[in-house]
């Protein structure tokens, strides 16, 4: 048995329109990508284009113009003025989104269509000026796709071409910094990075204070307290910032480039360079703030702090500085009678109550290790011709590293020779047909002599920090002792952070105060 199939015929109604047509509800939206010059006259334009457009059709109603200045299109997360457009027409005060082409709006597909489709729901419409798109034509998705995908691929080649360009001013060796969040330069005329003296004090002051013994969150509490800005402007420090200073090798005068690179050019997310890209350092590229002995040492002694078993991060003057002559433990501070009028702050071994058997150390309140230090320190001013009368010798003697030069320039030519052996060995693999086996016995010869020629040259290079950094800290010294004629009359935080490197407590209730010079002072407590 067929089946029948009976049409029912649509039934035309007749609609009786409002004689009073409403005007279009006009937006336009404009952007540039950059913040130059040239881009921002661009811009402009198309402000006044776009105004001056939409009010001479007498059928639209003038909304406004939504704009992203200096904010690229490949994603639409920071652009503010395009979130209010769409949130605005979503919330039925547009009718129709004039904008110059696809790429004004967006240079990702996905972003551009997810908007659009948004838009239509809401019988929003589009107009796309350039290719001439309305989004509400039936044929408008297909070519906004296609439009948008070339869109895309564009921002691909110039994001890729940026890229090339900027590895390229990094390969000759050309510095560029983040001046308004980098404390001590600015641009110069020339395009090089020129010293702000003002700034350059601060950061001068953070490496002395380093160097002195201060902890990075030491040196914020300082920075603050003294209502020093941060590199941002702000009133409040953070210890990354001021451990970014003291590690960062453009203070020297020095340059690592592309240290980051961008990993997508649609999120612009950035990671850091752990080899996957080439790095490039520039040596002596811009005048530097703080010497490369100065440099050296401060990341020296970050290397000491971070070995040593026995230091601590605490911010007292006192951290770290107190040493058990028992155990060889650090002393560390407690507060007794905490909530009363009796309250006090002693210092004791860490190691007091561990173990089966106790640290015999007697522990020091904080008023006994100041005079403690202004009795030693007075006892070394009364001494102080002849502590300097020996100083040219102690220098000499203790700091020397004529000899390790010699030796860093010897294995460093037999490091340069080896490489040189190397790559004549490649080379020569490439272009003849040696013998496999033979050609990776011989590389892996010349690759284990390099290896131990470096390990040697790192620890020369070790060693002459060493004495620089032993240098450093007599020098400072000297010229703390050189300064000071009076003798004290109460502790001097600074003074006994320039000059005293430990103080050793022993059992017996006497204690060793060692200075920066080397010089050992035993003392009664």
């Amino acid at each position: 048995m067929s089946s029948q199939v009976t049409v029912i015929p649509a039934i035309k109604r007749i609609e009786i329109k409002n004689p009073i047509i409403a005007k279009r509800r006009v937006a336009a939206y404009a952007r540039v990508s950059t913040d130059n010059e040239e881009q921002l006259t661009s811009y402009e334009a198309q402000v006044d284009y776009y105004t001056r457009y939409i009010k001479s059709n007498e059928n639209w109603e003038f909304v406004g113009i939504y704009t992203d200045e200096g904010i690229t299109a490949t994603n639409t997360k920071k652009r503010d003025g395009f979130k209010k457009m769409i949130q605005d027409a979503l919330d039925g005060k547009i009718d129709l989104i004039i904008t110059k082409s696809v790429s004004r709006f967006a240079r990702n597909t996905v972003d551009t269509l997810i908007a659009v489709r948004q838009l239509k729901e809401k019988g929003v419409e589009v107009y796309f000026e350039k290719e001439n798109i309305y989004t509400l034509d039936s044929k408008g998705e297909l070519l906004i796709t296609i439009m948008s995908s070339l869109a895309q691929e564009e921002s691909r080649s110039i994001s890729e071409n940026v890229t090339w360009g900027r590895r390229k001013r990094f390969a000759d060796g050309k510095v560029s910094l983040p001046y308004k969040q980098f404390l001590g330069y600015e641009k110069g005329e020339d395009g090089l990075p020129k010293i702000v003296e003002e700034e350059a004090k601060i950061v001068r002051l953070i490496y002395r204070l380093f160097l002195e013994g201060k902890t990075p969150t030491g040196i914020v509490k300082i920075l603050t307290s003294k209502g020093i800005p941060s590199p941002g402007g702000k009133s409040k420090w953070h210890a990354s910032t001021v451990r970014s200073i003291l590690t960062n090798e453009k203070y020297k005068g020095d340059a690592i480039l592309q240290k980051t690179f961008c990993t997508d050019f649609l999120t612009k997310k950035m990671k850091v360079n752990e080899g996957e890209v080439p790095q490039y350092y520039v040596e002596n590229s811009h005048p530097p703030i703080v010497s490369k002995e100065v440099f050296d040492l401060v990341q020296h002694e970050f290397k000491r702090r971070k070995n040593s078993r026995n230091y601590t991060t605490g911010t007292s003057c006192f951290s770290s500085r107190i040493v058990c002559g028992c155990c060889k433990g650090i002393f560390g501070p407690k507060v007794w009678h905490s909530n009363s009028k009796y309250r006090r702050t002693i210092w004791q071994c860490n190691n007091k109550f561990k173990g089966e058997k106790k640290c015999a150390t007697p522990h020091l309140d904080e008023e006994t290790l100041k005079r403690l230090f202004v009795e030693a320190f007075n006892s070394l001013i009364e001494d102080k011709e002849a502590i300097i009368s020996s100083y040219d010798a102690i220098i000499q003697a203790l700091t020397d590293t004529t000899a390790l030069d010699k030796e860093i320039e010897k294995v460093q030519g037999e490091c340069d020779v080896v490489l040189e052996l190397m790559r004549k060995l490649v080379d020569e693999n490439a272009h003849t047909a040696l013998d496999q086996e033979d050609y990776g016995r011989r590389y892996n010869a010349y690759a284990a002599r390099f290896e131990k020629a470096k390990k040697k040259l790192e620890k020369i290079n070790e060693q002459k920090v060493n004495r620089q950094a032993k240098r450093e800290n007599i020098e400072a010294f000297m010229k703390v002792l050189k300064e000071n004629d009076h003798l004290l009359t109460e502790f001097d935080e600074e003074l006994w952070c320039a000059t005293v490197d430990r103080l050793i407590v022993h059992t017996t209730n006497n204690v060793t105060v060692i200075f920066k010079d080397g010089t050992e002072l035993p003392w009664h407590i």
